[in-house]
């Protein structure tokens, strides 16, 4: 059944070329050599992508708001790593727009990859770009939260894309920025 013309349902923004919604993981790796085309913002920030998760009612407004690189560990580390490593970190802003609580880790719920296709997890180191997410976060219907996940990954890698899904990174619908 066609839609009639006219403007698209307020609810959910559609996605731009320069970022997709992705069905799964495996083909967010699959288009990542397509997805390279281009940043919305100086550090590829700027668009909130709607999320659904894998259970009735979860869904989620995510934005990317910032990308620090590299992010100054900080006064104490938690885990110095080795001096070919440097930290990347990426801010979010997450708002509920669903019926059911949002309760998840935006760490595993993240991804960054590089030029290469190297895909790295998050994870809740602080850094001096700012406050770490906690390791579970909850959300009820229209609430929201700032937060920074951190990525540890190569000095020599360069940064390609970010990407977000709920039910820490399993669900079906994933979010992806290009950062290239």
């Amino acid at each position: 059944m066609r839609r009639p013309p006219g403007p698209r349902p307020a609810s959910r923004p559609r996605p731009t070329p320069l970022t997709r919604r992705l069905r799964s993981p495996l083909a967010a790796l699959a288009l990542l050599a397509p997805a390279l085309l281009g940043a919305l913002g100086p550090d590829g920030s700027g668009e909130t992508i709607p999320l659904s998760g894998s259970e009735p009612g979860q869904h989620l407004d995510v934005t990317l708001t910032r990308v620090v690189d590299p992010a100054d560990p900080g006064p104490a580390p938690a885990d110095s790593g080795s001096g070919s490593d440097r930290l990347v970190a990426v801010q979010f802003r997450l708002e509920n727009t669903g019926t059911a609580v949002y309760q998840d880790s935006p760490a595993k719920s993240s991804h960054l990859l590089d030029s290469e296709g190297q895909r790295f997890t998050g994870s809740n180191t602080t850094t001096a770009a700012g406050p770490a997410f906690p390791e579970t976060v909850s959300l009820a219907p229209g609430g929201s939260a700032f937060g920074f996940v951190t990525f540890r990954l190569p000095n020599h890698a360069a940064l390609a894309a970010v990407q977000f899904a709920l039910n820490s990174g399993l669900a079906d619908d994933v979010g992806h920025w290009s950062l290239s």
